[in-house]
């Protein structure tokens, strides 16, 4: 098994963190280092500096907004097949890409408080309606199950009414 210098160590690991983010496999090609070995280097170097990578972070939603906002600016002037294969590199998604922009450049527009003020209020307004019917309805459901269940019960006890029993008892004749 060879040994490698903690320098070496750390300048491959450089390699594989932004700004390079050089594929394990093509450091694994290019240097003859297993590919199993610059794994685990990588996870130790993750796990000492209890930072992640970004394609993890991306993959599970965890950017924070100026990291999205570097995306934006990085992939700004890119094309198709290069935000393709920037997206590719990074493990994201053109889409989330495309997303993040937007929220950027709606990040400044001006609204008026007075328009946010009068939707806040017709929201209110109308989410306190929507309880007060279903309150309403869950009362008029919770008093029907109890009416079914007591017709049941008083069926169970006296059996059919004398109205049905007669009824049916004129049909077999």
């Amino acid at each position: 098994m060879r040994h490698y210098s903690e320098e070496f160590k750390s300048s491959i690991i450089a390699k594989m963190l932004p700004p390079n983010n050089i594929p394990i496999p093509d450091l694994a090609r290019d240097t003859g280092i297993p590919k199993d070995t610059l794994y685990s280097w990588r996870i130790k170097h993750q796990r000492s500096t209890g930072n992640t990578s970004a394609k993890q972070q991306a993959s599970s939603g965890e950017l924070s907004s100026a990291e999205k906002f570097s995306v934006v600016v990085e992939t700004a002037s890119l094309n198709e097949v290069e935000l393709s294969e920037y997206c590719r590199r990074k493990g994201l998604y053109p889409e989330q890409i495309s997303a993040w922009r937007d929220t950027c450049l709606q990040a400044n527009a001006s609204v008026s408080p007075k328009v946010d003020r009068a939707q806040l209020s017709a929201q209110t307004k109308q989410i306190k309606q929507l309880e007060a019917e279903l309150r309403r309805k869950d009362k008029a459901l919770a008093e029907t199950a109890a009416l079914l269940v007591l017709q049941k019960k008083v069926q169970a006890i006296w059996g059919e009414p004398e109205d049905e029993k007669s009824s049916s008892g004129s049909d077999r004749k």
